[in-house]
């Protein structure tokens, strides 16, 4: 899987597209705080900074991690 760095205003980010299909894992996006269910087309991204690690990384829904600077902090879908 490729992985690209992308520059927004929360920081610099290593970003990878997961297309799904092999996912066994459920995650929980932390952009609408909803599962993303096992084998969804998604986003994980972790800081580029090197300052995280495995542990940094976070599975986003493609749509909210492209509106996350739109979002107040701490906005929870429900």
């Amino acid at each position: 899987m490729v992985t690209s760095r992308e520059s927004s205003r929360d920081g610099e980010w290593n970003v990878r597209r997961v297309p799904g299909g092999n996912d066994v894992k459920t995650y929980r996006c932390p952009g609408c705080d909803q599962l993303l269910s096992s084998g969804t087309p998604h986003v994980v991204a972790w800081p580029a900074d090197g300052t995280g690690g495995v542990e940094d990384r976070r599975h986003w829904h493609l749509p909210c991690w492209n509106a996350r600077d739109r979002r107040r902090p701490g906005f929870r879908r429900r």
